[in-house]
């Protein structure tokens, strides 16, 4: 079987021919529809079909303070900037908010401050006009500690969600982490402090094995520690309405789930779940996938988790091949400085001893990339992932002629940052 696929890598398509296949087989989200107006049915879901809440007119007074916590620039494809303006002049035409008592703020977690052209993108530049938007520190001097959780994470956040009524507005999608991103990820890490965001994030690792908690991982909220512990955290924040975004894999909006900061997002988690999540009847010895181009492979931290979906679908010892153009790099600054303990075969009892979020990203890439051998195409230097058990070269053909596809079964994932293959149950 040959065929000639198209996959998306940064904001250009590169074409990998497949020769010789036993099977082909393309995974792909369930049929979705498209929200055409998004305006119309943004008024819809927050006027008249709120969940589990009153409508947002009832929540905001024309006194209020209001705080929108939005999601960074790596979530652009969220295409968010299609509901803030809405948003914004909902709260200021329909519930009489001035601008001024308005502030937008930046959900960055420990990710680098966005540019002002970022921003722009973010909010749009007519809303960028009107109201003040702002990046989160998570290592500013005036954080304000909120409560701890049952877990012992202390809740330490920006002060712009504190004494205001808060707005959280994200994309929900798999989370190779806290199961689902959005809805109380906004707060935790989006607006917290580095201390509370590590305390969260280390929870990540087995507390009694060198590996990851079997309790987390994408699509996983029962009893996941890390999903939990954001929940209380939010909880002491309290927003007082969520809006929540799923996307077409097409680009467009899918669903807006609004109302309640908790179960409105619960709704789009199992709206996610139904769209995304695809269970497949065999393991194949190829998995190919692009994570959909830019925004979503900007940085290998993004762009990983593509690759740690699909790999779901490939068979013990198969291989992985993705393209993620990664045009800034790692991203998290301390990425690849878990190089060294790799080598060293201490990088368990390295992260343990000094977690960050981008260090636990590393090594779950590693964790899973064992599984198989590993191709990626990619602008970053091969030598920065080699250690990581991945053969990188800029350019297709190189990798194509170390992959065979003759006889194999084979996947391929044109948008692996939806997509979460569900593998058969073993016997």
């Amino acid at each position: 079987m040959n065929r000639t696929f198209s996959l998306k890598y940064g904001e250009k398509e590169i074409e990998i021919p497949i020769m010789g296949a036993r099977s082909i087989e393309v995974l792909q989200g369930n049929p979705m529809k498209e929200i055409e107006d998004v305006p119309a049915a943004f008024y819809k879901a927050v006027e008249q079909e709120p969940i589990d809440s009153p409508p947002l007119s009832q929540l905001i007074q024309p006194n209020d303070l209001v705080t929108l916590v939005v999601s960074d620039i790596t979530r652009a494809w969220t295409h968010q900037d299609q509901v803030i303006g809405p948003l914004v002049s909902f709260l200021h035409e329909t519930c009489q908010v001035p601008y001024e008592h308005m502030v937008i703020l930046i959900a960055l977690g420990t990710h680098r401050p966005n540019t002002e052209e970022e921003m722009k993108q973010i909010v749009s530049p007519a809303v960028y006009e009107k109201v003040q938007v702002l990046n989160h520190n998570c290592d500013a001097p005036d954080l304000v500690y909120v409560g701890t959780t049952s877990r012992g994470t202390r809740v330490e956040v920006n002060p712009l969600v504190v004494g205001r009524k808060v707005i959280l507005v994200g994309g929900t999608v798999h989370h190779l982490m806290a199961g689902f991103g959005g809805g109380r990820k906004s707060i935790l890490p989006g607006v917290c402090s580095r201390r509370s965001i590590r305390e969260n994030h280390e929870r990540a690792l087995s507390p009694t094995e060198k590996k990851t908690d079997d309790k987390v991982g994408s699509g996983k909220l029962s009893l996941n520690p890390i999903h939990e512990d954001m929940d209380e955290a939010a909880a002491l924040v309290a927003p007082v309405f969520g809006i929540n975004l799923v996307m077409a894999s097409s680009g467009k909006h899918s669903g807006l789930f609004c109302g309640n900061w908790r179960t409105a997002w619960e709704a789009s988690c199992r709206y996610q779940k139904q769209c995304y999540e695809v269970p497949v009847d065999h393991l194949a010895d190829v998995v190919i996938v692009s994570c959909g181009g830019y925004p979503k492979d900007i940085n290998l931290y993004q762009a990983i988790k593509c690759p740690l979906n699909a790999i779901n679908a490939m068979k013990p010892g198969g291989t992985l091949l993705f393209l993620a153009e990664c045009r800034d790099g790692g991203g998290a600054k301390d990425y690849f400085d878990w190089v060294r303990p790799l080598k060293e075969g201490r990088l368990d009892e390295a992260l343990r001893a000094d977690f960050t979020i981008g260090g636990y990203i590393f090594y779950a890439t590693c964790e899973w990339l064992r599984r198989g051998k590993i191709f990626l195409m990619s602008q970053l230097p091969p030598e920065l992932v080699k250690e990581m058990n991945i053969t990188s070269a800029p350019q297709i053909e190189t990798l194509l002629k170390q992959i065979d596809f003759t006889g194999k079964d084979v996947y391929v994932v044109p948008y692996g940052g939806y997509i979460l293959p569900v593998p058969p149950v073993s016997k």
